[in-house]
């Protein structure tokens, strides 16, 4: 598959994709890298691999800029805004969340924000959710999750370095699946 990557901060995710694409367990190709934030470390990082790299404010600006290449799949990667696709890839925006959906999902729930709800309710496991993005924050359809087990003594700190570990599994294996399946295979 043909990938454009958002993103919007440190680029971690894109590393895991360059990385993945490189060692040939993740079948498909970066076609574009685009950042809401100007100075996104990721967008450097993009840069550095090869990839255009560009910066966009608006989903407006971010869909000219996609226009201009061959996209199958985009994949939000740490992408902290709600993005509207152009209509062709309505069904073709996979997102990766660190929590279980549907606990700790929604409007609001990213990041480490995510990470201290978990440590907050005591939950015993957590994980991460790949899943299909649509007009509503974290409701589309699920393609994979991965769990952790929780210590009692975790920070949230450690939460999110568990849910990452796994976030670098889940994120290229999904992307398989699609590639594998068709977009369509996974929605009603």
């Amino acid at each position: 598959m043909k990938m454009a990557v958002l993103l919007s901060g440190s680029g971690r995710t894109l590393d895991n994709f360059h990385e993945k694409i490189n060692n040939n367990t993740l079948h498909c190709s970066i076609e574009v890298v685009v950042s809401n934030v100007g100075d996104a470390l990721g967008l450097t990082k993009a840069e550095n691999y090869g990839y255009p790299a560009f910066h966009a404010r608006t989903n407006e600006e971010i869909n000219s800029i996609l226009s201009n290449y061959d996209i199958d799949l985009i994949c939000l990667a740490g992408f902290l805004k709600l993005y509207t696709p152009p209509p062709h890839l309505a069904r073709a925006v996979l997102n990766i969340h660190p929590a279980l959906i549907p606990s700790f999902c929604g409007e609001g729930y990213y990041g480490m924000r995510v990470h201290r709800a978990v440590k907050e309710r005591g939950v015993k496991v957590s994980g991460c959710t790949v899943h299909f993005a649509n007009e509503v924050y974290d409701e589309g359809p699920i393609v994979v999750q991965k769990c952790v087990p929780l210590a009692d003594e975790d920070t949230p700190d450690d939460i999110a370095a568990k849910v990452f570990a796994v976030e670098c599994e889940a994120f290229p294996e999904a992307i398989n699946r699609v590639a594998a399946k068709g977009v369509e295979y996974f929605w009603p």
